[in-house]
């Protein structure tokens, strides 16, 4: 009785939206109250249409009313939460939207606690006491609260499918057996569950085994990721030390220079100002004889000059100052390209050695990396477009397309002298440095050598330390009209594969692989290299030194455009 009461007097101080106890209590003028969010929420629903109404009566308001916190309803509803009948209140529990509702209650539905398999019904806590309690009913199969207890009935036949068919693989009544499933092979869809559910088990431990195998790789990862950070923070951190001791000494030197040259200039003035007073006072010394000569010249006395003479003819016999010889106005001209030729060297540096800066950078590796690619379209996913470097082309070697065709000629072209061009072999390199996952194709015609090679190969001469294949800075595939023919540090290697006037190459220069592909409508592998790779990859070509073609025959090779 006492637990009716306190139901009831819940059901007074409850909100009508939420159906919980009041929070912030609000009345409307229509008497009817409700929590200060709920009401709000409810009316900004209603702000389009510019009237507001009550949810219970349905009262309209116009304007939307101003609301005041009731204090007397917030003091009851504070007093029965003190005295515990809140979680009375929380106990009813009124089904909402998404939750299964009591097949027997009525008016107000009641949130289900379970179904029945057998009676195909939901069941609040009050309701499904029957089956505690009767015999028959603990034998049925109670389930979590589920909407989907039709699925459970025959369409064909209204029955429950406790039958499971084993030719079609599906549930089914027992009217089903003498129906349209006469003659199928069938058993108890309970014994079909137990043996489906040795293979859910299996499939569970599989997939838990998965579950913390990831797991596992997920604390790999989050470790990786404080490792990297640690790295990268470290290695910013020293390299601006670094980077800024090379600015104070760059500095420090350009103060030296800056000092010296000052140092010089004040030497340099101080000699030309010595020089300077030296010519005036003779210039002096000069006007002073000059107007002793003249004086001497207008002496009307002959006897008078003949006496003077020998004094002023003396003055005039005085060795003059010896000439003096203006450089051209270079000055510290030559200190200015001292430093452009120091300004070059460095850029020079810094240019060559950024592509291992680079490098250096794409080793950072996570711990899970990508496969390697298999068709085509996987491959051209890593595409890179090659262009051949004219300053690296044998004098034989004709560029065209772009610097992206090479072709073997009888006669040399007028290439400018290069310290990185080939002067022995008919070799030419790619501009570009090759590093991380990189795909190109080439096609062919002739005997051409398809190479990767280090950028610091050697280019004088005929030495083993320039030829594509022949050292271990290179290696290349022999490209004939009947065979394939890999080099290697001097070692060849016959390959067998079919023939292809084209020829793709694969580079994962971080995972050490470099493969060689016969390309048609197909993709077929004709060598793979496993190796580490110290220094990113240019790609180049090679023509043979010791062949002789038909004359106007001339081999060519094309860097293709893939994308």
């Amino acid at each position: 009785m006492a637990q009716q009461r306190n139901q009831l007097d819940s059901e007074k101080f409850s909100c009508s939206i939420c159906l919980d106890l009041l929070k912030d209590p609000v009345t409307t003028s229509c008497g009817h109250s409700y929590c200060m969010d709920c009401i709000k929420t409810h009316w900004d629903g209603e702000d389009g249409m510019r009237i507001y109404s009550c949810p219970q009566c349905r009262k309209t308001f116009t304007p939307r009313p101003v609301l005041e916190k009731n204090v007397l309803l917030a003091v009851l509803a504070e007093d029965l939460k003190k005295t515990g009948l809140q979680s009375a209140a929380d106990d009813i529990c009124y089904a909402g939207p998404g939750d299964v509702s009591c097949d027997f209650c009525t008016g107000k539905k009641m949130k289900a606690v379970k179904s029945c398999l057998v009676c195909l019904a939901s069941y609040c806590e009050n309701h499904l006491q029957p089956h505690y309690d009767v015999a028959p009913l603990k034998k049925h199969q109670l389930v979590e609260p589920s909407k989907n207890l039709q699925e459970n009935i025959c369409s064909r036949h209204d029955e429950v499918m406790k039958i499971f068919c084993l030719t079609d693989q599906q549930l089914i009544c027992y009217l089903c057996t003498m129906d349209e499933h006469k003659g199928h092979e069938s058993v108890p869809a309970a014994a079909e569950r137990k043996k489906k559910q040795k293979e859910v088990e299996v499939s569970r431990l599989n997939v838990q085994q998965r579950i913390q195998d990831s797991q596992k790789d997920v604390k790999l990862l989050e470790q990786e990721l404080k490792d990297i950070k640690v790295s990268a923070d470290k290695t910013v951190e020293e390299s601006e030390k670094m980077f800024t001791q090379m600015i104070h000494l760059i500095q420090k030197r350009r103060r030296d220079v800056e000092q010296q040259i000052r140092s010089q200039q004040k030497t340099e003035e101080c000699r030309v100002k010595e020089l300077e007073e030296k010519l005036e006072q003779e210039i002096r010394d000069l006007k002073r004889k000059d107007a002793e000569l003249k004086q001497l010249s207008d002496t009307p006395d002959h006897s008078q000059f003949l006496l003077n003479y020998p004094s002023v003819s003396a003055l005039s016999e005085s060795k003059p100052t010896s000439s003096i010889n203006i450089r051209p106005r270079r000055h510290f001209e030559d200190v200015t390209a001292a430093v452009k030729e120091l300004r070059d060297q460095l850029q020079d540096i810094l240019r060559d050695t950024w592509t291992n800066f680079s490098l250096a950078i794409a080793e950072v590796d996570v711990l899970l990396s990508e496969p390697q690619p298999k068709t085509r379209d996987e491959f051209l996913k890593y595409s890179r477009e090659i262009t051949l470097d004219p300053n690296t082309a044998h004098r034989k070697l004709l560029l065209s397309e772009g610097d992206r065709k090479v072709t073997f000629m009888e006669q040399r072209q007028r290439y400018p002298d290069h310290p990185d061009r080939f002067t022995g072999c008919f070799q030419v390199l790619g501009e570009e440095s090759l590093t991380g996952r990189c795909y190109w194709e080439v096609e062919w015609r002739g005997i051409v050598y398809v190479a990767v090679a280090y950028k610091n190969i050697c280019r004088d001469g005929w030495l083993d330390e320039c030829e594509f294949g022949v050292n271990d800075k290179s290696w290349s595939l022999r490209c004939d009209t009947n065979s394939y023919t890999f080099c290697s540090n001097n070692t060849k290697t016959p390959i067998s594969g079919p023939q292809s006037s084209r020829i793709g190459v694969y580079l994962d220069h971080r995972a050490g692989i470099l493969s060689f592909y016969s390309v048609s409508e197909t993709m077929t592998v004709l060598h793979r290299v496993q190796t580490t790779f110290t220094e990113p990859i240019h790609a180049g070509v090679q023509f043979p030194s010791l062949v002789l073609f038909p004359r106007g025959y001339q081999p060519t090779a094309e860097f293709l455009k893939l994308k």
